[in-house]
């Protein structure tokens, strides 16, 4: 009698997710299905159904929390880089739901992107609830559940995946965007610096005080 096998599955340990993701809150590691088994239609259908999202990290979904204040912010910045994409009719930005496979069995969810129309040669904008594309600027806005684990490997698999340009934005301790041309190409700008779009969105500037300024008040170095 032949007899039956569980398949190979890569079903993970806590161990494996502590080396992983660091010290991260247990209950952004969703466990139904178990982490390893998750699959993108998992991600899909958990969004629509329950309307929280997960990015999908071999197998793990991790769901993406943000604050009110972190919502703002990422707001603000696509709104000034949406605005100069439309008027210099570079490409387009997507927001904090904008789900993108950078590669098989990953889904990152950046919480503002640019993609340049040299990536989408129809110039429309994918229908699909995940595009199969990479951008060219991915700002992910730091809350304090992000781990240092976690934030190193989305850098790697960004720039794997061949985006361009990173910005992570961090508003505590101290007000500071971290940019990034590669994992170990970076620099960090404070109030008193300009962010820029270098190669990827060109003559983009934005002053970061700006960024970090309360709605309605000049901002303040």
């Amino acid at each position: 009698m032949t007899q039956l096998t569980e398949p190979d599955v890569a079903v993970w340990t806590a161990a494996d997710l502590a080396a992983r993701f660091g010290a991260i809150p247990l209950n952004r590691i969703r466990h139904d299905p178990p982490p390893g088994l998750a699959t993108e239609d998992d991600v899909v259908e958990i969004h629509d159904r329950e309307g929280r999202l997960y990015e999908l990290v071999e197998g793990v979904l991790v769901e993406k929390t943000v604050g009110a204040y972190e919502s703002y912010l990422a707001v603000l910045i696509g709104r000034f880089l949406g605005e100069y994409a439309e008027a210099k009719n570079l490409g387009f930005v997507l927001g904090a739901d904008g789900m993108m496979r950078l590669a098989p069995d990953l889904v990152r969810i950046p919480d503002v992107s640019f993609i340049s129309w040299k990536r989408v040669p129809t110039r429309r904008v994918p229908r699909d609830a995940i595009a199969n594309l990479a951008p060219d600027l991915a700002v992910e806005v730091i809350s304090k559940s992000n781990t240092r684990e976690e934030m190193e490997g989305k850098l790697h698999e960004y720039s794997d995946a061949g985006v361009r340009l990173v910005w992570y934005v961090y508003h505590a301790p101290r007000p500071e965007v971290h940019v990034y041309t590669g994992p170990s190409q970076s620099s960090v700008l404070t109030l008193q610096d300009t962010l820029d779009g270098g190669e990827v969105l060109p003559g983009f500037r934005l002053e970061v005080a700006r960024v970090f300024a309360e709605p309605g008040q000049a901002p303040s170095a």
